[in-house]
């Protein structure tokens, strides 16, 4: 199964959904991280770090990276920046594709997660100038970021069982942002919080929240209550 899991800027991935990238990944799944900018600038890192930093962490994880030629900060839902992420789409082909939640703090993740569902709809179009053919990926999930206050009301939760120890040393490859910044190295342990949690509503050792704003079907029959 190809996947794509878009975020606006370097680290997004790995911080909302890292253990499942792991485990996609580990599951001989062809995961590409989309990132939709350079991420910069932040107060301690540059063009060449995040670059670094995000090429460690995906080869921690076992993916591939794509970057976009947005720019930080300035995402905005509009036809031109629509058409590349649609071009992206078109170009992965994806079966599965994860996109921020559409509730965040920070303006960039909610301009992105619009993007990604139009561009998601608008890459399946025939008779365009769109690169590539035509594509529709069949499933969108939205994963969940750490910049609101607030405790996230998933759709499903997935096991990351064996996988949050991968995430959190996926998420400290990004050393400019979790361990040279001292106001964010709670963040790792945060997470790790976060997925035992998750994880003890499942019956799990740890787990990821997402969130669908379509139905997911679920077979009843095939499904192991305990």
């Amino acid at each position: 199964m190809r996947i794509a899991v878009f975020g606006p800027h370097p680290d997004d991935q790995e911080l909302g959904m890292g253990g499942t990238i792991a485990r996609l990944a580990s599951a001989g799944h062809e995961v590409t991280l989309v990132d939709m900018t350079t991420g910069e600038p932040t107060p301690f890192g540059s063009l060449e770090i995040r670059a670094q930093e995000a090429a460690a962490a995906a080869k921690i994880l076992g993916v591939t990276r794509l970057r976009l030629p947005l720019t930080n900060r300035e995402i905005v839902h509009d036809l031109p920046s629509r058409a590349v992420v649609a071009g992206a789409v078109r170009m992965l082909k994806p079966h599965l594709i994860f996109a921020p939640h559409p509730e965040d703090a920070h303006p960039d993740h909610v301009a992105a997660c619009a993007l990604i569902e139009a561009a998601r709809f608008a890459a399946k179009f025939t008779k365009c100038d769109l690169p590539g053919d035509p594509w529709h990926a069949p499933h969108l999930f939205h994963f969940y970021s750490i910049h609101l206050r607030s405790v996230p009301q998933p759709t499903v939760i997935a096991d990351t069982t064996g996988h949050a120890q991968t995430k959190r040393r996926a998420v400290l490859a990004y050393e400019s942002q979790f361990v040279v910044n001292e106001k964010n190295r709670k963040v790792p342990d945060w997470l790790d919080a976060a997925g035992v949690y998750f994880g003890s509503r499942i019956g799990t050792e740890s787990g990821e929240p997402f969130f669908s704003r379509e139905c997911v079907a679920l077979d009843f029959g095939a499904v192991k209550f305990e």
